[in-house]
């Protein structure tokens, strides 16, 4: 159960729990007021790799919800931390947009496309033949192979569009290589965040919408789960998966009288 321990800190994913296609969903607002009345620690992960803290806490803001920039962590962030820990100050052939980029660039990493150390691949609005074709022959070269998250499709408003995962399978498909993922389902990604707040698995609650990425990525960090039904997974879906979620609510908005409950307990 939640209650079983004290919760210090929540963690939430962002699409599908606080927004939708841009637009706060219901609680998203009181949920946010909830953690900052309470004094609660909080972060907003996301696999989204595009935007950089300052631009998501912009968009963010444009939907009536207020997050400070040091309280989202992304994939492009987990994974500069990533390499900076397996390769101080390396070099990449980035494939990714300003999120990944200044992300690489803030811990020492430099863009190169002659022998790096690493071919890096995020989410772009405009992947290029020819970059991912320059990213084939670095890795056949001898580059190692990194994705940001392993997500195959996102939505536009003009529908499914191709995201990093299947771009990842194309250069797999390639070279034979496996990129090493970072963001969700890697609890590597959770473990950075909680870092990045000082909070402890045993006190902290993961907030997410699917099953395959969030739940089971809190999950195996160690920390109790919930999944709300505004996003990718239906009811009906939960029952296809080996592993449950903590609790199982309709919306953020079913969370924040828990914010309270387990401050006040």
């Amino acid at each position: 159960m939640i209650a079983s321990r004290p919760v210090h800190t929540w963690l939430t994913d962002m699409d599908g729990v606080l927004v939708h296609e841009e637009h706060a969903l219901p609680g998203a607002r009181e949920f946010l007021a909830a953690l900052t009345a309470t004094g609660r620690r909080f972060l907003v992960l996301t696999n989204n790799s595009i935007f950089t803290p300052r631009d998501l806490r912009a968009r963010l803001a444009a939907s009536g919800l207020e997050v400070p920039e040091e309280a989202i962590w992304t994939s492009a962030l987990a994974t500069a931390r990533f390499l900076d820990v397996q390769r101080p100050n390396g070099s990449a052939y980035v494939i990714g947009e300003a999120g990944l980029t200044t992300a690489l660039h803030n811990v020492g990493y430099t863009v190169a496309d002659r022998a790096p150390d690493y071919v890096v691949l995020g989410e772009t609005l405009t992947y290029s033949v020819e970059a991912i074709t320059k990213a084939i022959r670095l890795i056949e070269g001898g580059a190692r192979f990194i994705a940001t998250n392993p997500d195959v499709s996102g939505p536009s408003r003009e529908g499914t569009v191709p995201a990093t995962g299947a771009v990842a399978a194309l250069i797999t498909a390639a070279t034979g290589r496996q990129p090493y993922y970072v963001g969700k389902p890697n609890p590597l990604m959770m473990r950075g965040g909680l870092n990045r707040i000082e909070a402890h698995s045993e006190t902290t609650v993961m907030i997410g919408d699917r099953m395959d990425t969030d739940v089971i990525s809190g999950m195996e960090a160690g920390l109790r789960t919930i999944l709300v039904m505004t996003g990718s997974t239906r009811p009906g879906d939960i029952e296809a998966f080996p592993y449950r979620p903590t609790l199982v609510l309709d919306s953020i908005a079913d969370v924040v009288p828990l914010v309270h409950e387990l401050t006040d307990a």
